[in-house]
């Protein structure tokens, strides 16, 4: 049946557009124009089958509060690594720079160095060591000269005799004084070990004196002997008693010679 606007309109109503909010007309006119061109009506858009959700093959942020925060934690990560990097790159440029620049002064104290190396690889040659040997040995020698000579084991007769021979040597001199009693074999020992050492050592003063004259108590000359004194600069730096409990009434030069060293009253060959 037809309406009213089928009236007005006649055969324009092909190109009619409605201004009715009602999508229906638009559907109706698509199906009146198929028919009038003999073709199959369309079909509605409405009736049309709507797509898959899950057609989608393409990637999309979660732009929600998880993903925001995701994100934001990502971007301070990524803040913070970049950091470290440019840190290490700044202590690593920071060593090379302090390995590589030296101060003014350093510099003037490398320079000095360098020009006495050169000065030392154009004396340090065969014949400058030759001669430098020579001049060293002949300094050692006016040394040795200056030093007072012995040689020999020296009795001493008094008690001043005894004081001058300790007061009045060098400073450098080490006096080493036996005594002895004359009853002891153990001292007859000690004074033929000390004859055989002051060769050795020259330069060491070995004296004897007996206990008697120094005014030492019977139970000493007895129990005591042999005894050694050490003196060094008048003063006494060594005082070995009843050495026969050490040594015994047989020993050797060796036996001596090696504890005098031990207490570092004699210097090691």
């Amino acid at each position: 049946m037809s309406t009213l606007d089928d009236k007005i309109l006649g055969e324009k109503l092909h190109n009619y557009c409605s201004s009715s909010e009602d999508e229906g007309g638009s559907d109706y006119e698509d199906s009146r124009s198929g028919d009038e061109e003999g073709n199959a009506p369309s079909v509605s858009k409405a009736n049309a089958e709507p797509p898959p959700v899950n057609n989608w093959s393409g990637s999309a942020t979660n732009t929600g509060p998880k993903g925001v925060l995701e994100d934001w934690r990502r971007y301070k990560q990524l803040e913070a690594e970049n950091r470290a990097e440019l840190e290490k790159e700044r202590i690593a440029l920071a060593k090379k720079l302090t390995l590589s620049v030296k101060t003014e002064r350093e510099e003037v104290e490398s320079k000095k160095i360098e020009d006495l190396e050169d000065e030392l690889s154009e004396l340090i040659d065969e014949e400058f060591l030759m001669k430098y040997q020579q001049q060293r040995m002949q300094e050692l020698m006016t040394q040795l000269q200056k030093v007072p000579q012995f040689g020999k084991l020296i009795l001493l007769n008094s008690q001043e005799e005894f004081l001058n021979a300790i007061d009045k040597e060098d400073q450098k001199v080490t006096v080493i004084v036996h005594i002895y009693g004359d009853m002891s074999v153990a001292c007859k020992t000690m004074d033929g070990c000390l004859q055989v050492l002051a060769t050795d050592y020259p330069t060491v003063k070995f004296c004897r004196i007996a206990a008697d004259i120094t005014g030492m108590s019977r139970h000493f000359r007895v129990e005591g002997v042999p005894a050694l004194l050490v003196y060094k600069g008048g003063q006494i730096i060594g005082n070995f008693i009843k050495l026969a409990t050490e040594l015994g009434d047989d020993f050797f030069a060796t036996d001596v010679e090696r504890f005098l060293i031990e207490f570092g009253i004699l210097p090691e060959k």
